[in-house]
């Protein structure tokens, strides 16, 4: 397993980082252990959770992902080989979330790390991620930016000083940001640097085959800045691994099973989707494989966020660590991004 550095930190993490929002929804705690204790036998070092997981979200079923790590760490106490990631969740509709309102400020974040924490069962986390801005913006596959002038969003100084008093406490070690733009990144770098705050060391954004959009403005920002890309939904969904092909529905499928996810399932990305299918087996290559093998050979990637609800599953995906792709298929899958860009935006 190969290993890169977080941001400007001396923390290495895996190029594959394990994805946990299926658990307590699709996978048992007894399912969850199973992945974690394979996923480490396969040298992933990195952990990736959030409060409000698992997803779809709701009130029966929020933080028991966290939950389930935190009876993992009792049980195998190996807390201290892991860099463990969660996230604070930002504003939203979400009535099971402190009373409906959480936003990204003092007395918000205070209280849900120390839920985390609890949850966890941990002192610290390694790194810890605004899941999403909390000003009106551009993220979850929204486009056509639309201002809103009565927007009144928590300053971002309040945010980094409160996270900076967590780390001067000891109970995070690094922040991150999560689902953010360029002038998103951009003003928490300046901030930071300018007020002696922390700096950002990653950004969990969505990057896949069908959602390269990344590129566009936050790639040269992670690799100049280093604040590398955790990627997430790399399969998008599954989509990638062909499993959704010709309107098929699997009865354990998240497209099946969760209609509000609708982000990757319009015809333009059937289209492309099979075209990168058919790629792939035109090379003697295993669809998800290939998919998740681009995503982490990408320079401005750190690590890529792999998600399973099997182990089978699991076992291929971690395969991916060790796969090249050659020249021509790179070229195939350019080609296709040419003809068909981002259709799942």
């Amino acid at each position: 397993m190969e290993f890169r550095s977080l941001g400007k930190t001396d923390i290495k993490v895996s190029a594959i980082a394990l994805g946990t929002m299926t658990w307590g929804e699709q996978n048992t705690a007894e399912e969850a252990f199973a992945q974690i204790r394979q996923s480490k036998d396969a040298g992933i070092n990195f952990l990736d959770t959030a409060e409000m997981y698992p997803v779809p979200p709701g009130g029966e079923t929020y933080a028991e992902t966290e939950r389930i790590i935190g009876q993992y760490f009792k049980k195998y106490g190996d807390r201290s080989d892991w860099v463990l990631a969660s996230k604070v969740a930002g504003p939203g509709r979400m009535d099971h979330i402190r009373d409906g309102n959480p936003r990204l400020n003092r007395t918000n974040i205070v209280a849900a790390l120390e839920a985390s924490l609890k949850r966890l069962n941990t002192d610290y986390l390694d790194l810890y991620q605004l899941h999403w801005p909390d000003r009106k913006t551009n993220f979850f596959g929204v486009l056509g930016y639309n201002h809103d002038a009565d927007d009144q969003p928590v300053e971002i100084e309040e945010t980094l000083s409160v996270l900076d008093d967590l780390v001067k406490e000891g109970k995070i070690r690094h922040f991150g940001l999560s689902n953010e733009t360029p002038w998103g990144t951009q003003r928490f770098l300046h901030l930071a640097e300018n007020g002696n705050l922390p700096r950002a060391v990653s950004i969990q954004n969505p990057y896949n085959l069908l959602n390269r959009t990344f590129e566009i403005g936050l790639a040269e920002i992670a690799i100049r800045e280093q604040i590398g890309l955790l990627a997430y939904s790399p399969l998008a969904f599954g989509v990638l691994a062909g499993k959704y092909l010709n309107g098929a529905r699997p009865a354990t499928g998240r497209l099946t099973l969760f209609e509000r996810f609708q982000r990757y399932n319009n015809p333009q990305v059937d289209s492309a989707s099979a075209a990168y299918v058919a790629l792939a087996q035109e090379h003697g290559l295993d669809p998800a494989q290939m998919a998740l093998a681009y995503v982490t050979s990408r320079p401005f990637v750190t690590s890529n966020i792999i998600g399973a609800t099997t182990l089978e599953q699991l076992t291929s995906n971690l395969a991916s660590a060790d796969l090249t792709l050659s020249d021509e298929v790179l070229a195939g899958i350019e080609a296709i991004h040419v003809r068909q860009p981002n259709p799942a935006p």
